[in-house]
């Protein structure tokens, strides 16, 4: 997400609070939003693919993702 999307998300917020959005205003801000969260999602999910857990032992293994219940 670029920084001019981060600053609109920012300025949306603001604007809500001092006076209210307007329903173009709000349908943009829910988009942001959800790009923005997409994008974080994202970006743990690598974090954590990448990360190793080393054991007093010395041994190490990669985190695996938990399984859903059927």
């Amino acid at each position: 997400m670029t920084d001019e999307k981060i600053a609109r998300i920012n300025a949306l917020a603001r604007k809500a609070r001092a006076e209210g959005l307007t329903p173009e205003e709000q349908a943009e801000q829910k988009a942001l939003r959800e790009e923005y969260i997409a994008g974080f999602r994202r970006s743990l999910k690598a974090q954590l693919d990448n990360t190793v857990v080393l054991n007093p032992d010395g041994t190490a293994y990669h985190l695996k993702q938990k399984r859903k219940p059927h």
